[in-house]
């Protein structure tokens, strides 16, 4: 390829790297999880709850990047799996509130193994994991300021 098109190389790109390497983390995932009887959707809704025990839906599609309409289903199946309870919140019946269940609670003790596997999965440095984590957050955070500027 010539210079002038050296911007379309994959090495050029930092999308593909990044995407390659989310198929990968979730692939490595997947069997851990699968033991929990989640899937990686599942289990950062779960994360999530871990965290606040009672969230609202508008909340945790925020905290978790997703929108509603792919957040619904997923936890329509963590409370068929009687990991969450939904409660419409007061007369609004728009706002729905998530809260764990004592079996979506007592999954988290299951679930205490599953980051330490995770980070034996790839040789990375205390140093180099830290790095990576503040430059990808420092995109998250761009993006909420942008999303909240009324963007997208």
């Amino acid at each position: 390829m010539s210079d002038e098109y050296a911007a379309l190389r994959l090495r050029s790109q930092l999308c593909f790297p990044l995407y390659a390497v989310s198929n990968i983390i979730t692939r490595k995932y997947k069997p851990l999880l699968g033991k929990l009887d989640l899937t990686y959707t599942q289990y950062i809704v779960m994360m999530a709850l871990w965290e606040e025990n009672e969230v609202n839906e508008k909340h945790l599609c925020e905290k978790l990047y997703l929108k509603s309409n792919t957040i619904a289903p997923l936890l329509k199946k963590l409370e068929d799996k009687g990991f969450i309870k939904k409660d419409k919140s007061g007369g609004d019946g728009r706002n729905l509130v998530i809260t764990l269940t004592e079996s979506g609670e007592e999954l988290k003790d299951r679930a205490i193994c599953v980051p330490e596997a995770i980070a034996r999965e790839f040789h990375l440095t205390p140093e180099e994991a830290a790095a990576l984590h503040q430059i990808l957050y420092k995109m998250l955070d761009e993006e909420r300021a942008y999303n909240f500027q009324g963007g997208y």
